[in-house]
């Protein structure tokens, strides 16, 4: 994907005074905005995402920090921010979902933007994921429509998969994820949290289905591959997911009784942290260190989640 492709549509927001101040006195143009008093009290924060070392909050306004959530500084957008998705293979890019409708992608970090809707429908997307092993291609969750994807980095879309069909309904994806697991066929999954729970399909989109043992062949067989052996709680929304570009296996679930790991692709699953949780983001080079949301309070995890250290605007 060029740069001419991902030219300049909406600049970054202009330095406040008080930026503009300390950066003349030779302070870092890092700040901590009044605005990110509620970033860190993580009570709006929508989605968490890591380009690299640096951790991005999508709330009214986007903020992004270098220095492991000390000081933010804010990024203008072409509209709210429902969901973000990052991929180490390409730094910088950032694909962003839109409360109004459309994808919007950055190539700098979220410092510009372009937006990518051609055969997207109206409506919100509200969830996003890019593929594990291909920067170019883009899934986004349209609410009340279906699965689209784009193999030409958020240019055109096309309507992949319906919704997920669970208990009895078709339900929305609330967070995707693009997983390199070799239980997919071709080695890739996509997960889907949604407000019953959490279930997959692989890369080939012949059907959602269940985390189970073995691989995708087997679950596509009905009764063939036996259920999960600790599953997440039944019928308990998975509001945010992520997995582990350094280790593929290693899964982090958001869901109102927590913070949920699981070291296998989501066959077993253990609680490591007990209060509501809405947003999770995990580092792209280390599967212990993670961003998330954690009774309305940005914390962050550097073992895992078996310890949690609130943000210093938190």
């Amino acid at each position: 994907m060029g740069e001419s492709k991902l030219r300049s549509v909406y600049p970054t927001l202009l330095p406040t005074r008080r930026a503009f101040l300390s950066s003349a006195l030779g302070v870092s143009a890092y700040v901590l905005l009044p605005d990110l008093a509620r970033a860190g009290s993580g009570g709006g924060i929508r989605a968490l995402a890591f380009d690299g070392d640096v951790l991005l909050a999508a709330e009214a306004t986007l903020n992004v920090s270098e220095d492991n959530g000390g000081t933010w500084a804010e990024r203008t957008t072409p509209g709210k921010v429902l969901a973000m998705a990052t991929n180490p293979d390409r730094p910088g890019l950032v694909a962003a979902g839109l409360e109004k409708g459309g994808v919007a992608l950055s190539a700098d970090g979220s410092a510009t933007w372009r937006i990518g809707n051609a055969g997207l429908p109206d409506g919100e997307v509200n969830a996003l994921a890019i593929a594990s092993r291909n920067p170019d291609l883009i899934y986004a969750a349209v609410r009340g429509d279906g699965l689209y994807k784009s193999e030409d980095a958020g240019e055109t879309w096309t309507l992949a998969m319906d919704r997920p069909w669970l208990k009895e309904a078709e339900r929305d994806p609330l967070t995707l994820a693009s997983v390199d697991l070799e239980t997919g066929m071709g080695g890739i999954w996509i997960y889907a949290g949604t407000e019953m729970g959490l279930t997959r399909v692989p890369d080939c989109f012949c059907r959602w289905q269940d985390v189970q043992p073995g691989n995708a062949m087997d679950a596509l067989v009905s009764g063939d591959a036996p259920p999960p052996e600790n599953p997440l709680p039944d019928g308990e929304p998975v509001q945010s997911l992520a997995s582990s570009p350094s280790a593929p296996e290693r899964l982090y679930a958001a869901l109102p009784s927590g913070i949920w790991t699981s070291a296998d692709g989501g066959v077993v699953w253990t609680q490591v942290a007990l209060s509501a949780a809405t947003a999770i983001a995990v580092h792209p080079r280390d599967e212990t260190y993670i961003a998330a949301v954690i009774g309305g309070t940005l914390k962050l995890s550097r073992d895992g989640g078996k310890s949690w250290t609130a943000t210093a605007a938190g």
